[in-house]
């Protein structure tokens, strides 16, 4: 579950969202969010509606306004818990475009070094699948 509010520090106007929400205006709430409480699960929030623009993942506990997931503005549109199924991969480059090395991963991974990834960054990937 997650609650998004439109005032800083948990005040004003809330919308509590269990699963998917395509957009917060259809369930009457305006995109305006300045806190949010990440009761359980980890969720994906984009600033747009239809899970579309800028996405932030936001893990268990409280952020009191919105440059605590790193937001340069108050708008919010859409968000949907992170999961994945069991068919899933990503694939990792060092070029941006898809370019360049590359290095598939199947598995949850701590360490890219411990895989093979002697590159500095990561430019580009591509989740496969029912993946998050």
């Amino acid at each position: 579950q997650i609650t998004f509010y439109e005032g800083k520090c948990f005040s004003g106007r809330k919308l509590e969202v269990c699963g998917s929400c395509g957009s917060f205006q259809d369930r009457g709430f305006l995109n305006r969010v300045n806190s949010i409480c990440v009761q359980s699960g980890a969720w994906v929030c984009f600033d747009h509606p239809d899970f579309r623009g800028q996405q932030y993942v936001l893990e268990h506990g409280e952020y009191p306004d919105f440059c605590r997931w790193n937001s340069r503005s108050d708008h919010l549109g859409s968000c949907r818990p992170v999961g994945h199924g069991e068919h899933y991969r990503i694939e990792i480059f060092e070029g941006s475009h898809f370019s360049g090395p590359s290095l598939e991963l199947t598995e949850d991974c701590s360490f890219l070094q411990g895989q093979g990834w002697d590159k500095t960054c990561i430019n580009a990937l591509k989740v496969y699948g029912d993946g998050a």
